[in-house]
């Protein structure tokens, strides 16, 4: 098997775990506590991907006031029943077991708090297969200090090096790219991103990346391409396809046109 150094970062939430209602079941249940009311199933998928705190004040409306206490209910709930409701999507586990066998780097840089990423990806049995695993931090807030705890278990010590957290999309993947090219021998090629949302193609861009789109995750109609995604995939078979194409053009950046699998 050709064994290469091209490292590729995940998005959590809709590339590579499905949430199964464990997201929006939780913004469901924390509107529903504050008096406040649910949107219908389009707007809260549309809360799957973003920032959680983005996503209610902008999409459910939450008032500032109101954030803390949303948050807090959203997570009791996610991690008393949301996680179990998730599932890997099929050949997810089989991909990323051929990519660390193939001597491929993998990272995942989610705007999930980093310490709750982690519980999810050790739930679903594959955190080990990862270099890095990157998020936000543990209060919702852009960046800073990580500190605090989830209901259930404290955020591990180890969960971000120097105990501090990036800022946004393009600071997570950046983060997690700093982190594969410490862990790193010799300096590796251009990595490539693989998201389900505008925001993954975008701090892809923020760090020279490429960005695969999934189209078995939340993005609306349209929304991958018109954020420039350089090719979408419906399968995880396609997608590691296209990992090893693109892999073999360092700075892909110049594929300006987006493509699909045929299965749009």
């Amino acid at each position: 098997m050709t064994h290469t150094t091209v490292p590729v970062i995940f998005d959590l939430d809709g590339t590579l775990v499905d949430p199964a209602g464990g997201i929006t079941g939780g913004i469901a249940a924390a509107l529903t506590e504050l008096g406040l009311p649910v949107a219908d199933k389009s707007r809260m998928d549309a809360m799957i991907g973003p920032k959680l705190s983005h996503s209610l004040t902008d999409i459910a409306g939450v008032p500032e006031a109101l954030l803390a206490d949303a948050i807090r209910i959203y997570r009791a709930h996610y991690v008393s029943t949301g996680i179990a409701q998730g599932r890997l999507y099929p050949g997810i586990r089989g991909l990323l077991e051929d990519l660390m066998a193939a001597g491929r780097p993998i990272a995942v840089a989610t705007q999930k708090p980093e310490g709750l990423a982690r519980t999810v990806l050790a739930h679903h049995g594959i955190a080990g297969l990862f270099h890095s695993i990157r998020g936000s931090a543990a209060d919702e807030a852009a960046g800073g200090p990580q500190t605090g705890s989830f209901p259930g278990g404290s955020v591990p010590e180890d969960s971000a090096p120097g105990g501090s957290v990036p800022e946004g999309k393009a600071g997570i993947v950046a983060a997690a790219l700093s982190d594969l090219a410490a862990g790193s021998a010799e300096a590796p090629r251009p990595a490539v991103m693989v998201g389900d949302r505008a925001q993954d193609v975008a701090g892809a861009a923020a760090n020279g990346l490429d960005c695969i789109g999934v189209g078995w995750g939340f993005a609306p109609d349209g929304e991958l391409q018109a954020a420039g995604a350089v090719e979408i995939v419906h399968t995880a078979a396609a997608l590691h396809a296209t990992i090893a194409r693109l892999s073999e053009r360092p700075g892909t950046t110049a594929l300006k046109e987006v493509h699909t699998d045929g299965n749009v």
